[in-house]
C-alpha cells in the first residue's frame, strides 16, 4: 500500500544541492518536492556496522538532511570485511565517529549527529524522539525488541534488516499502518538457537544488499513514493539469487500494538527478556567458570584435564587453544558427544567467547560431570591474555 510522505518539504534547494542531486530531480516520482523532503528529514541509524555502513553512506548520498548515528563500539580489523564505512586507519576508533567522518566526506551538506553511547531503556525514547525515521542495523535480539517497542510507543516507523551467512531479511514496521516486529516474532528464540554473525559469519557483500534495500525503503517512506514493505517481509537468498516476499499481518492479539496491549512501556531488562544465556547455563557456570590464564596454569601444571572446543570446524581452523579437542556444540545437543567424554579427566570447555560453552556446560553437568568447567571469554580471551601472536576473529 502507498503511504503519505513522512515529512514536509524544505523551503528550497540551493544551487549546490540542485547540482548534487540532479539525477534525483529528473526522476518524476522524486523531483524537486521529493528531494526537499529528503533535505528536511531526520533519520537515525542504529548501529554503524554491517548494515549501518551502506545505509549511512547511501542516506548521506541521497541528501537526507540530518543523519544520526548511534554506536558505542570501536572499529576492529575483523569488521572491515563487511563494514565498508570504516577503513584500516579507523581501527581502534569509535565507530560512530568513524562513520560520521565518512558521511561528511560523502556529503558535506548533511548534518551528522553522533551518539557515542549504548542504546538503553534510559536513553532510547529521548534519542528516538528527535528523528522522523529509524533505520535498524542492530545484530542482537535484545536491542531489536527495544528498538521496536520504543518506535511503537513513539509512533515512529522503522526500517528493519537482518543478515546471516548468505541470507537476509528486510521489512518496514509501523504500527499505525501495519504490524510491528512483535507481530512477526512474538517471542525471541531460545538462547543459542540462532547464532550471531560473530558465531556463524556473514558474507560481507550481503550487508550491501540488505542495507541498500533499507535505504530504498527509507526514501520511499520519507518522500511518499512507491509501496513500502509495510506488512511484507522481504527474504533474500544470496546463494540461490532469489528474492521473495511474505505477507505479515498485524496481530490483533499483539502484546504491544494489538487491540488490548499489555506492554505499554519499555521493559526493564531486554537482555533478560531475550535470555542471552539460558537459566540452566547461568546456574551451571556459577562457580564453574575459569579464565584463559587459569587454563594455561592447569596445562603447565600438567593437571588431569580434557579440553574441548565446542565451536564449528571452520572456526577451529582459524585459531585453536593448544591441546583442545574439537567437539561441536551440536553433538552435545543431540547427545552423541557424551559417550566421547573421558570419565577419568576433568572436562574443560571453551568456545569463541563463552556463550556456547556455557550452554554445553549445563548439558555436561546434567550428564554427571559435576566438576566440569568452562573458559569465560573463550578462545578470544586466550589470544588476548595468553598468546597474542595467534589470530583473532
Amino acid at each position: 500500500m502507498s503511504l503519505p510522505p513522512l515529512v514536509e518539504p524544505a523551503a528550497e534547494l540551493t544551487v549546490d544541492e540542485v547540482r548534487r542531486y540532479s539525477r534525483h530531480l529528473i526522476i518524476p516520482d522524486v523531483g524537486m518536492a521529493g528531494q526537499k523532503r529528503l533535505k528536511n528529514a531526520k533519520v537515525l541509524c542504529v548501529g554503524a556496522g554491517g548494515l549501518g555502513s551502506p545505509a549511512l553512506l547511501y542516506l548521506a548520498a541521497a541528501g537526507v538532511g540530518t543523519l544520526g548515528v548511534i554506536d558505542f563500539d570501536v572499529v576492529d580489523e575483523s569488521n572491515l570485511q563487511r563494514q565498508v564505512i570504516h577503513g584500516q586507519s579507523d581501527v581502534g576508533r569509535l565507530k560512530a565517529e568513524s562513520a560520521a567522518a565518512s558521511v561528511r566526506e560523502i556529503n558535506p551538506l548533511v548534518d551528522v549527529v553522533v551518539h557515542n553511547v549504548a542504546l538503553t531503556t534510559d536513553n532510547v525514547m529521548e534519542i528516538f524522539s528527535r528523528y522522523d525515521l529509524i533505520v535498524d542495523g542492530t545484530d542482537n535480539f535484545a536491542t531489536r525488541y527495544m528498538v521496536n517497542d520504543a518506535a511503537v510507543l513513539l509512533g515512529k516507523p522503522y526500517v528493519w534488516g537482518s543478515i546471516y551467512r548468505f541470507d537476509g531479511q528486510a521489512s518496514v514496521f509501523w504500527a499505525e499502518h501495519g504490524p510491528c516486529y512483535r507481530c512477526l516474532y512474538p517471542e525471541p528464540p531460545p538462547p543459542g538457537m540462532v547464532p550471531s554473525c560473530a558465531e556463524g559469519g556473514v558474507l560481507g557483500v550481503l550487508c550491501a544488499s540488505i542495507g541498500s534495500i533499507q535505504v530504498n525503503e527509507a526514501i520511499k517512506l520519507l518522500t511518499g513514493i512507491g509501496e513500502p514493505l509495510v506488512g511484507r517481509l522481504m527474504i533474500y537468498d544470496a546463494l540461490e539469487m532469489n528474492y521473495r516476499s511474505v505477507k505479515v499481518r498485524k496481530d490483533p492479539e499483539c502484546v504491544l500494538c494489538g487491540k488490548n496491549p499489555t506492554v505499554t512501556e519499555l521493559l526493564e531488562d531486554y537482555e533478560a527478556f531475550c535470555g542471552a544465556v539460558s537459566e540452566e547455563a547461568q546456574e551451571a557456570t556459577s562457580g564453574s567458570t575459569i579464565t584463559a590464564t587459569d587454563l594455561k596454569a592447569m596445562q603447565d601444571a600438567d593437571e588431569n584435564i580434557y579440553v574441548i572446543d565446542v565451536r564449528e570446524p571452520n572456526e577451529y581452523e582459524i585459531v585453536s587453544i593448544p591441546g583442545a579437542v574439537l567437539i561441536p556444540k551440536g553433538e552435545f545437543l543431540n547427545g552423541s558427544a557424551l559417550e566421547k567424554l573421558p570419565q577419568d579427566k576433568r572436562i574443560v570447555l571453551h568456545c569463541k567467547s563463552g556463550a556456547r560453552s556455557a550452554e554445553v556446560l549445563a548439558i555436561v553437568k546434567n550428564a554427571g560431570f559435576s566438576d566440569a568447567v568452562h573458559v569465560g571469554g573463550g578462545v578470544l580471551s586466550w589470544v588476548k591474555t595468553v598468546d597474542p601472536s595467534l589470530p583473532s576473529y
